[in-house]
């Protein structure tokens, strides 16, 4: 049924963008996205180059929220793969399982160091830090000064590049199992009451890549008769007080002005309160100046070799190369690479937009990543036969020690934008997953068509850990209570987007999303 009293412009064909779209177009709402990159997908679209995908970052496909999964399989269905998952940390030229498994962790960092870990862990069991405040605060409190050192804080430095110390620790909760030594110990010991329901052996995935889902919901959209016009920014918005009455679009070097009942944007808040015409007041502005986000690149490797290692990604805590990640395409599903003699390898680096590495020439960069992948020793001389390399402006934003005094400012101003909702990662300036995104979109959607009032600044702040799901089980044996329900099996699972990831992870970043 055609709902004739609205017309929605959305800034933005990520998955939060897409999704509020796709809801907008099954509600009869007439819609139009813009999207300032040439690929839809945002962070989670895949490129390609001479018939080789590759995704900008890992974007596993799981979600404890049933109308994302259902909208996943309504718009894929057969495209979904089941997928093996296998990841690993590289440090101190060794490998360790991820998520790490106690026993494995111990044993491969050698007898001395397990013991002192375990001293360490019992020191700060004894004396933990009063006051979680930080990234750093949060990990030792759990896992002991030591285990941080050697599995945390090169990683995430190099991931967010700042300290541990300056890094809010209110997300950790969400992106890092809780291992504690004593459950795991515990859990090997007792059955515990509760058991995690498996989301990290094994996830969905597009064969195609992730940028498959959201160019078939692209499709969907403009089937229902809306549109998706790419390479064409918001560069201004325009308001009457605090009502939003036209987006103003640039394509092809000539400016557009597009007038809407609604606006959903999904860009950065940052940048959204820039291009306000007319300006907010001089506090917001400078809110924005001091929020900041951390991006990455991505160096993509063709390897004349069609069976590298048997990882979905590694994660590289080795300070002595720049590499925080390494994707394997073909492991992700064979049909991301067209030559079954071939790899698909991608370097994932780090980096502020604009500094030195962001910067560097994109041949300097292929050489720098093909020297490094060499050096970590995956395999004996690849033969590395082409290369190409992604940028991701603004891929993670930064949870700095005063960034909610910011994020609080910028939010008074635009949750008092009458008709304009902000949405996802960037929108809301929260690490999100890809189906949190999708969620802040689909209730926006509800919002306009529906008259509902949901609160998308509400998404994703519960500190549970992203990827677990409790089911009860019948106990035997000694009854150990509600003892480390959260903890009861000896992994530390990773995010993306990233995660960053974090990319997904802490490592996660995520890092997924």
């Amino acid at each position: 049924m055609k709902n004739n009293d609205k017309h929605v412009v959305i800034a933005g064909a990520g998955p939060s963008g897409l999704a509020a779209a796709y809801q907008l177009c099954q509600f009869g709402v007439s819609v139009e996205v813009f999207e300032k990159d040439e690929l839809v997908g945002g962070i989670a679209r895949t490129a390609q180059h001479e018939g080789y995908r590759f995704d900008m970052g890992g974007h596993r496909f799981f979600t404890k929220v049933a109308e994302v999964n259902a909208l996943w399989r309504e718009v894929l269905g057969a495209q979904f793969l089941r997928r093996p998952r296998l990841s690993r940390i590289y440090y101190d030229g060794k490998y360790f399982q991820y998520p790490l498994k106690p026993w494995n962790a111990l044993s491969g960092l050698g007898f001395y160091q397990a013991v002192r870990i375990g001293f360490s862990y019992l020191k700060w069991q004894a004396r933990p830090h009063t006051k979680e405040e930080t990234f750093e605060h949060w990990v030792t409190n759990r896992f002991g000064r030591r285990l941080f050192l050697i599995f945390f804080r090169a990683y995430t430095e190099k991931v967010w590049g700042i300290p541990c110390s300056e890094l809010k620790a209110e997300w950790a909760a969400q992106r890092i199992k809780d291992l504690s030594l004593r459950s795991a110990v515990i859990s090997m010991l007792f059955q515990p009451r509760k058991t995690i329901t498996s989301l990290i052996e094994q996830f969905d995935y597009p064969r195609l890549g992730p940028g498959m889902m959201w160019e078939a919901v692209t499709d969907r959209v403009r089937q229902f008769g809306g549109s998706v016009t790419l390479e064409a920014p918001v560069v201004r918005f325009e308001r009457e007080d605090m009502r939003v009455t036209a987006a103003v679009i640039l394509k092809n070097g000539k400016e557009r002005r597009v007038e809407g009942s609604d606006f959903i944007s999904s860009m950065p808040i940052t940048q959204l309160v820039s291009v306000m015409d007319p300006p907010p007041p001089p506090e917001v502005l400078e809110a924005a100046s001091k929020l900041t986000y951390r991006s990455f690149l991505t160096v993509c490797l063709i390897v004349d070799d069609p069976d590298l290692f048997p990882d979905n990604w590694i994660y590289v805590h080795d300070p002595a190369v720049l590499v925080g990640r390494i994707q394997n395409y073909k492991n992700w599903s064979a049909d991301m690479v067209p030559d079954p003699s071939k790899s698909g390898i991608g370097m994932e680096y780090f980096c502020d937009e604009g500094d030195e590495l962001w910067c560097t020439d994109d041949a300097e960069l292929i050489e720098m990543a093909t020297r490094e992948f060499k050096a970590i020793g995956l395999v004996d001389s690849p033969k590395i036969i082409d290369g190409v390399v992604y940028r991701v402006p603004k891929a993670y934003p930064v949870y700095d020690t005063d960034y909610a005094e910011y994020l609080t400012t910028l939010k008074d101003f635009v949750t008092k934008l009458e008709n304009l909702q902000t949405i996802g990662r960037n929108g809301l300036h929260r690490y999100d997953n890809q189906d949190h995104a999708m969620m802040t979109g689909m209730m926006a959607a509800r919002n306009i068509a529906h008259g509902e009032t949901n609160d998308v600044w509400s998404v994703n702040t519960e500190l549970d850990y992203h990827e677990e799901l409790l089911e009860e089980v019948p106990v035997s044996g000694i009854d150990v209570g509600d003892i480390d329900t959260l903890q009861n099996n000896s992994s530390l699972i990773e995010d993306t987007v990233p995660e960053p990831p974090l990319p997904e992870s802490l490592a996660s970043p995520r890092v997924r999303l």
